[in-house]
Order: structure tokens, then C-alpha cells, then sequence
């Protein structure tokens, strides 16, 4: 009898053999530029050893805790106290339920890629498999699996408020990936609670050295420019914000501060108000990273935290957040547009959530392409809720009928787990059986060397020259 096929085999995902030339050609031996994530700092530096399965595989992963919820699964086999194994079983019985989310796919690359496991994940093979993968983990630390990932880079997501140290030690670590932070000023816009904004003042405040602390709203400027210089100097060459929408109100610094000194006197601002307050701030970002020549991103579209009740007994992030119906287009062409006016609109990068934004998003980089920077204005990868075959697919459609897909910067993992970089190869097969269609039905030239070239740079090339961040020799070189 002739063996099954495994479901992850050298092929899956690729129709055409066009696809298959392009992804193991040109796609497959690309190193991974990781340039939005939310790994911790502090476990890179620690170089950690992951306990278990469960603390590696299902520790902060609310996509995964979602599923299990919808599947009748107790919360404390998500977030709680069960014993991991129990929380793994949990997560074993769950998967074939997942059928036909991204989350079956991701699943079983990451079993073998790490794992080397090439069977279904089930309750019934769950013993096998957490026996299997155990015996692995002691050769599996954070830097064994960025390194076999083949990852260039990592841009972490860290607050102003955070301390640098954690990147310095990364730095001096014969880590051959490059860390850096990322700048999330996402704190300094949440005026409409004083009690918790007031607390991150005070962090704020040690982490910029400011010793009479921040009373004012020009001693809050002082200490946001601070901070954003110190992480220059760390190597930081991105922004971040996560908003439901661009932030572009007009507001002058007098009204401004008129919204800062009623907060900081116990005040909640109003929602008019934390738009045009935010508006204000989000303005300063964006000069600065000009000047800087950073590159900013912009997540638009999440509403978060949905169910009060399951907010308030296990905090945020932790799969309650869903896609927002937020108009988009005109604050954010004034936002951008006001950067634009002065000549100070840095590289920026767009992300949406709400897919029905694809063609707004995808259209509003072009107004903003000035031709000093190949794609200065990027249509970000599909996103959270769209990192997903289709959604991937729709972002690149959108993008390549309005815009130059052979100048995307490619993917992103936005996500807390060290095992989630096969998330990469699912985008670059998915990536090249869009392009390998292409070509066998003739609608592309059938020239390996231009289509192939065009998902080299996008899986790589294209994110190392529009970042311009420090690499290891190893991976600078590769043209």
C-alpha cells in the first residue's frame, strides 16, 4: 500500500507548479525580518527555558484560548490553574474543531517544524505528542528557536515607560537576531482614566529621569521626547500605536494642556476631549519620528475589550478584542496629510483590521507617495483577525491593484509566542501560490527570475532596506 501523505508535506498550500518553483526557489530560504511582534524582552534576554508544552505553546496565546472557549472548554484550562498537562490535553481535544480556521494549519507547521511531529494533534495523541515535544524542550531555549526560525530581526512593542536595560543585555548576548524595541506611546493618550494614566506618570517619570516628576503638560512633552531619544540611542527605528482610529481633531497646546491639567487633577476626560488631546500628541509623535527618520505604523480598527466582566477578572490581551466598524478615511487622510504639509511624514506603514477598509487603505498610500522613498507609505500585511489565507490574500490583492505589491515590506507574527514563525512560511506559501496562479493562467509573465525576484524582496529584501536596521553579517549580506 503506498504511504499517506503527510498534511504538512514539502507542497501544502501550493496549486501550480509555478508555485512550487517560486516558494522553494526563491521564498523558502529567506530569513524572517520580524518587525512588529509582542515577545518579551525579558525572556529573550533571559535566554528562557520554557518549563513545558503548555507554558511555550498555550501561555498568552488568546487566538488559542478563543478557540477553547468557543469550544466549551473551563476558563482555567485557558488562563487558569489547571496543571499544564491538563491545559495541553484541553487544547489537543479543541484542534480538530478548528478545521478550516488558520489556527489547524498554524497548529500542525508548528508541530513540525519544531517538534518534528507529523501526525494529527487530537486527544487520543496528545500523550504521544506531549512526550514527543517534551523531549525536545531542553534544546528548544528562546535563542535556539529564533536562531533555527532563521529570524534577522525582532522589533518588540515597548512602552516609553518601560527600562531599556533588557535590549542592552540582548545586545551584549552572542544572539545573532537583532532586537530592538519598538515605541508604543499608547498610555500617553489614555485620558479618560485619570487614576491609571496619573500611576503611569509616575513610571514615566523614573524611566525619563525626571526628578520632580511630571506635573505639567510641557514636563510630559519633555519626558515622551526623552524617552523617544533614549530609544534612539537603543537602536529603535519604528513607532507604534494601536487606535481605533487616526487621531487628527485640531488642538493647540493650550487646550491640550487645559485637557492634561484636569486629568492630572482626578478629571476624566470626555471622549471629545482624549480625541483632541490625542490628536495633539499624535501630531508630536510623528514629527519626531520624522526627524528621526523612524518609520510609523498605525493599527487601526480594534475594538477592544468587549466583555467587562471577563476584562475585570483576567486584564487585557486576553481574547476579548474584535474587529471594530470605525469610519477611517477621513481622519486618517487629515492626519496624514497635516505630517505631509510641513514636509514631516515619516515612513509610515497602515494596518487594518476590518477587512472593508482594504481598498480605503490601499488607496490612501498612494496620496502620500512623494517619490523620495520607495514605498514610503505601506498597506501593512493582513492583521490579527486577517492573518489568515484569505485575509492575506485580500491585503494582497487590494495592494496589487492599487498600489506596487514588489515594494510591500512583507510579513509580521504580532504575536507573544516564540513558536509562532511558521506564520511566515504560511504567508509565503500563501504568497506564491497567489503569484504561481498568476502565472500559469498567463496573467503574469511566466519569467521566473522578475516574479521569483519580487517574492524574494518581499518575504525579505524589500523590510531590510525600507528599515535600514543593523543586521548580523551573516544576514546584511544576502542581496
Amino acid at each position: 500500500m503506498a504511504k499517506t501523505r503527510s498534511f504538512i508535506h514539502d507542497d501544502f498550500l501550493l496549486g501550480t507548479k509555478q508555485a512550487r518553483e517560486l516558494y522553494h526557489g526563491y521564498a523558502e530560504r529567506e530569513p524572517i525580518y520580524d518587525y512588529h511582534c509582542h515577545l518579551s524582552p525579558e525572556l529573550i534576554a533571559q535566554n528562557h527555558q520554557f518549563a513545558d508544552l503548555a507554558e511555550l505553546w498555550l501561555g498568552g496565546d488568546h487566538y488559542k484560548w478563543r478557540a477553547m472557549r468557543a469550544n466549551g472548554v473551563n476558563e482555567r484550562f485557558c488562563t487558569g490553574d489547571a496543571a499544564p498537562r491538563e491545559k495541553f490535553q484541553a487544547w489537543a481535544e479543541t484542534v480538530p474543531h478548528t478545521l478550516r480556521n488558520p489556527l489547524y494549519h498554524w497548529t500542525h507547521l508548528e508541530l513540525k517544524r519544531y517538534f518534528g511531529v507529523d501526525r494529527f494533534l487530537d486527544g487520543r495523541s496528545a500523550e504521544k505528542i506531549w512526550k514527543q515535544a517534551s523531549a525536545k524542550l531542553p534544546r528548544l531555549r528562546v535563542h535556539d528557536l529564533l536562531t533555527q526560525s532563521k529570524v534577522a530581526v525582532v522589533c518588540t512593542t515597548d512602552d516609553p515607560a518601560d527600562s531599556l536595560e533588557l535590549h542592552a543585555k540582548i545586545r551584549a548576548s552572542e544572539l545573532k537576531t537583532r532586537v530592538y524595541p519598538a515605541f508604543r506611546p499608547d498610555k500617553a493618550l489614555a485620558v479618560g482614566h485619570p487614576a491609571g494614566f496619573c500611576a503611569w506618570l509616575e513610571k514615566l517619570a523614573s524611566a525619563a529621569g525626571c526628578a520632580t516628576g511630571i506635573k505639567k503638560f510641557d514636563d510630559l512633552l519633555g519626558a515622551l521626547k526623552q524617552r523617544h531619544d533614549d530609544f534612539h540611542a537603543a537602536g529603535c527605528r519604528l513607532s507604534d500605536h494601536g487606535l481605533e482610529f487616526a487621531l487628527s481633531e485640531p488642538c493647540t497646546h493650550a487646550q491640550a494642556k487645559m485637557i492634561f491639567d484636569a486629568v492630572r487633577g482626578g478629571r476624566a476626560a470626555t471622549p471629545e476631549e482624549a480625541v483632541r488631546y490625542g490628536s495633539f500628541l499624535m501630531l508630536e509623535f510623528g514629527r519626531w519620528d520624522a526627524a528621526r527618520g523612524w518609520t510609523k505604523q498605525l493599527h487601526l480598527g480594534a475594538l477592544r475589550n468587549n466583555n467587562t466582566r471577563l476584562l475585570t477578572k483576567l486584564g487585557p490581551d486576553t481574547g476579548f478584542d474584535s474587529i471594530g466598524d470605525f469610519p477611517q478615511a477621513v481622519a486618517l487622510t487629515r492626519y496624514l496629510n497635516a505630517l505631509d504639509a510641513t514636509d514631516q511624514l515619516p515612513r509610515t506603514v497602515l494596518y487594518n483590521v476590518n477587512p472593508v477598509d482594504n481598498y480605503t487603505f490601499g488607496a490612501m498610500i498612494g496620496n502620500f507617495q512623494d517619490g523620495t522613498i520607495a514605498g514610503k507609505l505601506q498597506f501593512g500585511s493582513g492583521w490579527w483577525f486577517l492573518d489568515q489565507k484569505e485575509g492575506m490574500e485580500w491585503q494582497l490583492n487590494a495592494l496589487s491593484n492599487l498600489g506596487l505589491l514588489s515594494r510591500f515590506v512583507g510579513m509580521i507574527t504580532d504575536s507573544r509566542s516564540f513558536v509562532s514563525y511558521p506564520r511566515h512560511e504560511y504567508f509565503r506559501r500563501t504568497l506564491c501560490n497567489l503569484l504561481g496562479g498568476d502565472m500559469a493562467r498567463g496573467e503574469i509573465p511566466g519569467d521566473y527570475q522578475l516574479v521569483g525576484g519580487m517574492v524574494r524582496n518581499i518575504c525579505f529584501g524589500n523590510a531590510r532596506d525600507y528599515f535600514g536596521l543593523e543586521l548580523a553579517p551573516e544576514f546584511a549580506a544576502r542581496t
